[in-house]
């Protein structure tokens, strides 16, 4: 197939300096992402879906979670800073008392940003963004959500699973949602032989506020390891 000879093509010159400026914009995230968060270096980061308002059981079980967390641990909450799950979140760290976090992303319609935050980190990113919800978290909550929600959720659980996040619990709220995706990943990889046993180990699905509780008392604290910085490749 013949190119369209009308269509501006960048010279290698060009394409290095491309090349350039963007990784400089990349390491300038990651650098003011990592200075915001040590001011909050025990954490926990919620996820979840954006659609989800304060009448919907989800928003409210992820309130109330995120108040408890605040007050038996005094952790900080952090979320994507948006509506939904994150407003919830946001919203009992900020009723507690406690540091809420919103690292927001910028989007070409704008994003909406929840008004429980107080501290905001905006981020252009998305894979910054997530290196940055996932710095220094004592646990990873997810509640019910969309592709976002899932995709991150999966991300992490990767992580987990190979090592390059070490010893963090992975809660899922809400059976109702989680025990449908539990059930394809059992009869669908686990039967494959696509996962192992031990994977499917790696998170725990409940509804019991108090479980989640008592998994955080048994975590040890994390010392702002990441994927990123744990190992020290040559």
């Amino acid at each position: 197939m013949d190119l369209d000879k009308n269509i501006p093509t960048l010279t290698r010159l060009e394409m290095q300096e491309v090349a350039r400026e963007r990784v400089s914009e990349i390491a300038k995230e990651f650098k003011d992402g990592f200075k915001a968060l040590e001011d909050y270096p025990q954490s926990v980061t919620f996820f979840g879906s954006t659609t989800f308002t304060e009448e919907n059981a989800y928003y409210q079980s992820a309130r109330t979670l995120a108040g408890e967390i605040v007050k038996e641990f005094g952790y900080s909450i952090i979320s994507g800073g948006g509506p939904g799950i994150m407003e919830a979140a946001n919203r009992g760290a900020f009723e507690a008392g406690g540091s809420s976090l919103g690292l927001t992303i910028k989007l070409p319609d704008g994003q909406i940003t929840n008004k429980y935050i107080t501290t905001q980190i905006n981020f252009y990113y998305f894979f910054v963004r997530k290196v940055c919800l996932t710095f220094s978290a004592e646990a990873f909550i997810f509640f019910p959500g969309g592709f976002g929600t899932l995709d991150e959720f999966f991300e992490v659980l990767t992580l987990v699973q190979t090592k390059k996040i070490k010893d963090v619990p992975i809660i899922c709220v809400g059976t109702d949602y989680w025990n449908s995706l539990q059930t394809f990943i059992g009869n669908t990889l686990l039967s494959r032989g696509a996962v192992k046993d031990e994977d499917i180990k790696l998170y725990t699905i409940t509804d019991d506020h108090r479980e989640v509780l008592d998994i955080l008392h048994k975590t040890p604290v994390r010392i702002a390891e990441t994927f990123h910085l744990q190992e020290n490749p040559k």
